[in-house]
């Protein structure tokens, strides 16, 4: 009888299925940004040197959505603390819709290491808000206008790498 080795399921099942999610991202990122450079009119910006600019929203078209953060492991606590604020400025926000995204945001950390060591942290949003912003320094901005340079930075150097945003459109609810 011929045997063939077995990976256990647990540990590298959920890291591939995240590397692919992001690589799936990236790519059409990628060439999205290359077709709109290569579709701007002379003398125009294209929308990937505009959003240098301003920050594009970050909007949810689908039923949910999930983010995907790569944080460096020795800026975990950074993030977390940045997590903390946006929580806050979710909550003190006279904005209806923002009392409707902080009921249906999670954040969750991965207890596996992903790529390169980094830390894993997913931001689950189930039901998203339609139309609603969710670009964190928009957020931040709103309730923190004088330290929000401060916090940004803090967020964005906690990053090993961007955020993957993926929108999900639920095909089958097993509890119903």
């Amino acid at each position: 009888m011929l045997r063939s080795p077995v990976t256990p399921a647990t540990g590298g099942r959920p890291g591939w299925i995240a590397i692919g999610l992001v690589v799936g991202a990236l790519s059409a990122t990628t060439l999205q940004a290359q077709q709109s450079a290569q579709q701007a009119p002379a003398g125009q910006q294209a929308p990937a040197q505009q959003a240098q600019s301003a920050p594009a929203p970050r909007v949810f078209a689908s039923d949910a959505g999930m983010v995907l953060n790569f944080i460096k492991p020795d800026k975990t606590a950074d993030f977390e603390a940045v997590m903390a604020k946006l929580k806050e400025a979710l909550a003190k926000s006279p904005k209806p819709e923002r009392k409707q995204q902080a009921a249906s945001w999670k954040v969750f950390k991965s207890p596996d290491p992903a790529a390169g060591g980094n830390v894993l942290y997913v931001f689950i949003i189930d039901p998203s808000v339609k139309g609603a912003d969710y670009t964190v320094s928009t957020i931040l901005n709103e309730a923190f206008p004088q330290d929000v340079q401060t916090i940004y930075k803090q967020y964005a150097d906690a990053y090993a790498s961007g955020q993957n945003f993926v929108n999900l459109t639920l095909v089958s609810d097993f509890g119903k």
